[in-house]
């Protein structure tokens, strides 16, 4: 068997010069329609980098025809296909600008978007594509809000801001950990005025109140009444909201403990 496959590497790699010699033969022609219609023939049997390459010499020269607004498109999606998404959301972006009446505009300008998407990172990393992305998709469904793609639009809209959320939240919750009791409760709070449908907000304001308390336990005299009274204050919102929280036994001992320290 291993035999028989030595017999056809030699056969195969003729194959692949050939191939390339033809190749760099047609990037040096003049005659583009033939580099135009090979161009699509690469891109039909899926070979996107040599397509790419024709569409890249073919833009400057047929720009202005009616074959431009082809050659830009499947320029870009020869990208998007090679999952260069960062270029692709730029080309297809620059579509929108070049070729506004197009047949190929609102295709390219969710591409542009949907492209940015696929750039978005992990949550724990930073999250300007996430805002990018959102961005993008908004202002799509804005322009077309009949598309048959605004479902997806906002499927995706709302994984996005899932990873927001998360973000604010890790981002919050580090400070707490970290035991800067004064940054935890400014960012959790902050995180909750964002993001007030949070899948987090019985441990946020459970934090809020903890992070009081404990500020207000490592104070100095003259400032203990004053967070105390805060922590008291916060533990009566978080008790109206979560009534039944798996964190209300501790809530209720720091209440406690809160103000018998007040009282005295």
């Amino acid at each position: 068997m291993f035999k028989k496959m030595k017999r056809y590497i030699p056969i195969f790699l003729l194959i692949v010069i050939v191939s390339s010699c033809k190749y760099e033969k047609l990037l040096k022609s003049r005659d583009y329609r033939l580099k135009y219609n090979k161009a699509l023939e690469y891109y039909a049997e899926e070979d996107y980098m040599r397509a790419e390459g024709l569409f890249e010499q073919l833009k400057p020269i047929l720009k202005g025809t009616e074959q431009a607004d082809t050659v830009f498109f499947y320029g870009a999606y020869c990208s998007y296909n090679q999952k260069e998404y960062l270029l692709a959301a730029h080309y297809f972006n620059e579509f929108k600008g070049f070729f506004a009446n197009s047949p190929y505009a609102e295709e390219a300008e969710y591409m542009s978007a949907y492209c940015m998407y696929l750039q978005t990172p992990r949550s724990s990393l930073d999250q300007s594509y996430t805002y990018q992305a959102i961005s993008a998709l908004s202002i799509y469904m804005s322009r077309y809000p009949n598309s048959d793609r605004a479902g997806e639009c906002i499927r995706i809209i709302g994984e996005l801001r899932d990873k927001l959320v998360d973000k604010s939240y890790q981002n919050a919750k580090l400070y707490f950990e970290l035991g800067d009791y004064t940054a935890a409760i400014i960012a959790l709070n902050t995180s909750l005025d964002d993001f007030p449908e949070t899948k987090y907000r019985e441990e946020i304001m459970y934090l809020v109140l903890r992070s009081k308390y404990l500020l207000a336990e490592g104070s100095i005299q003259n400032k203990k009444v004053e967070r105390y009274q805060s922590a008291v204050d916060e533990y009566y919102s978080f008790l109206d909201e979560f009534p039944e929280s798996e964190y209300m036994k501790d809530a209720v001992e720091m209440f406690d403990n809160s103000n018998a320290i007040l009282k005295n």
